[in-house]
């Protein structure tokens, strides 16, 4: 329960704020009086927050995809650029895909994608330990947690299965981290922001493994800065990945996409609503592995069976919506 306080009190805590530099400081001192439980509570966030500290660590959360993200003292606060990067895993992960969340930090991109999307198989990974602590309470019981350098702590029996590999790795050019906020530079691991000379080094090192991870058609999914796209894909390409980039100008993101050549492993012949054993037909993924969705009633109505083509199959599962399996049926009908 926030503690109660006058609209002259708030005033002042605005008035501190801005001092201290802080561009958005009514919104700031909002949070910090709905989060405090005490004056003694909210007069010491108040003087942390002015002393530097980012906002995130003296709320101890940070929003991210819709969630409430717990972020730690000395842990890496994720950005809300970031998001674009999970959209894009959202939209190319299939049904029970195994996800892999590199250099996951508090773990908020493989909170966020276990959120959109039910039944993924989740890893996450990282160096910091309590990077790794952070991680484990907010992933909790969607995935596992890993604490080492990149793939090394993962399994083995992940290797030529992961469908998605996030990789949100550290991109600051060494010389440029020192032109970054105090926000971050203080108070950030270094080895969350700084990606070497060129700002790819730690790009270099999960390309030139990712192939040896990645199913035939996976993607991994890595954040960059504009200027380093070029070099960007010519990495992920010199690995043997098929590099694309997307972009959000509202959001200054980018994301390079790379994918490993071949197709996912090809289910059986053709799926059949006859053979539903209910109201619902069980469609197949890529992987062969069987999806439920509602039956529309014209075809719980139909005597014959129906038999839908792969290619729809599989593109409506990766859709993902009863809307687009409808529309699918109905051609394959026609």
């Amino acid at each position: 329960m926030s503690v109660h306080v006058s609209s002259h009190v708030v005033s002042s805590i605005v008035t501190t704020l801005r001092a201290a530099g802080c561009v958005f400081a009514e919104d700031e001192a909002d949070l910090l009086v709905s989060a405090a439980t005490d004056h003694a509570g909210l007069a010491a966030m108040v003087e942390r927050r002015a002393a530097g500290l980012p906002l995130e660590h003296v709320l101890g959360w940070a929003e991210f995809g819709g969630l409430r993200i717990d972020v730690d003292p000395g842990v890496f606060v994720p950005r809300r650029r970031t998001e674009f990067l999970v959209e894009q895993a959202v939209a190319l992960a299939a049904p029970g895909a195994v996800v892999v969340d590199l250099c996951c930090g508090s773990g908020a991109l493989g909170a966020a994608l276990a959120a959109a999307m039910d039944g993924i198989e989740l890893h996450a990974a990282d160096v910091e330990p309590a990077a790794v602590r952070c991680a484990r309470r907010n992933i909790g019981d969607a995935g596992r947690v890993h604490e080492g350098d990149l793939f090394e702590p993962l399994p083995g029996t992940l290797r030529g299965r992961v469908g998605i590999l996030l990789a949100n790795v550290p991109y600051v050019p060494t010389d440029d981290v020192e032109l970054l906020p105090a926000e971050a530079r203080l108070h950030e691991p270094r080895v969350a922001l700084d990606g070497g000379a060129d700002g790819l080094d730690v790009l270099r090192r999960v390309a030139a493994e990712a192939p040896r991870w990645l199913a035939p058609g996976g993607h991994l999914l890595v954040e960059t800065s504009e200027r380093q796209v070029p070099r960007a894909e010519e990495t992920v390409a010199r690995a043997g990945l098929v590099p694309r980039v997307v972009t959000r100008d509202e959001l200054c993101a980018t994301v390079v996409i790379a994918t490993r050549p071949g197709a996912p492993a090809a289910p059986p012949a053709l799926s059949s609503v006859a053979d539903a054993p209910s109201p619902s037909s069980q469609l197949l993924s890529s992987r062969g592995d069987p999806i439920r969705l509602p039956l529309p009633p014209w075809m719980r109505r139909s005597r014959t069976p129906l038999l839908l083509p792969l290619p729809i199959v599989d593109e409506v599962v990766r859709l993902g919506t009863l809307d687009r399996v409808w529309a699918a049926s109905r051609r394959a009908r026609k």
